[in-house]
Order: structure tokens, then C-alpha cells, then sequence
């Protein structure tokens, strides 16, 4: 939520979040077990991107005659590993999509909480 979002006011209109509100959702131990599952999920998930990245180019740099090696034709191993980095970040999307959809009900929960509604 940006600083400047609201919840309903009895009325119907919005009244802006307080201080008082946000240290609310901060401290509410649902927040807390989203940012846990949150940050569960995308570290290891951030540090698997990068490592596969990069091994490519480590690889290429360091190990050049084991990329090399024709597997199909004139296709080496280098080709298909930069191939394969394509399906990994679909992957990698894709979970994280599966997972966002867990991480925004989560969230509709605690925005209804902290507008009156339901626990």
C-alpha cells in the first residue's frame, strides 16, 4: 500500500492510514508470515536466477572445452545451456506466478482486516 491509501471511513469515503494504522499491519503476525513466505520464496528463488545465469558465461570463461562438446550436429553443450536459461526464467515465473496468487489472498485478508472486515 502506498502512504497515501485509505481505508473505508464509516461514511463511505476513505480515510487516510495513521501512523497508528501501519505499525498495526506491521505488527499483525499475518503481515509478518507474508513477508516470511514472501521472502521465502524469492531469495532462493533471486539467488537459483543468477547462479544459472551466470554459470554460462563462468562456464564458457573457465571451461571451454566441456561447452564445447557437439551434442546434436554442430549444437554444443553452450547452446543448449543458453537455450535452457530461456525455460528456466519461464519456470521461474511461472512458480512465482502460482505463488503471488497465495501471497495477494493473504494480503485481501489482512486489507480486510485493517478496514473492520472479517479476520
Amino acid at each position: 500500500m502506498s502512504s497515501t491509501a485509505g481505508t473505508m471511513a464509516p461514511g463511505g469515503g476513505h480515510r487516510a492510514l495513521t501512523r497508528a494504522d501501519w505499525q498495526a499491519i506491521e505488527n499483525d503476525p499475518d503481515f509478518r508470515a507474508l513477508v516470511a513466505a514472501k521472502r521465502a520464496f524469492i531469495i532462493p528463488a533471486t539467488i537459483f536466477f543468477i547462479v544459472y545465469y551466470f554459470a554460462l558465461p563462468v562456464l564458457v570463461g573457465y571451461f571451454p572445452e566441456f561447452v564445447d562438446r557437439p551434442v546434436i550436429g554442430k549444437i554444443n553443450i553452450a547452446y543448449l545451456f543458453a537455450l535452457s536459461q530461456f525455460f528456466m526464467a519461464w519456470t521461474v515465473m511461472w512458480l512465482y506466478v502460482r505463488k503471488a496468487r497465495e501471497f495477494d489472498t493473504a494480503a485481501e485478508k489482512i486489507v480486510a482486516k485493517v478496514r473492520g472486515g472479517a479476520k
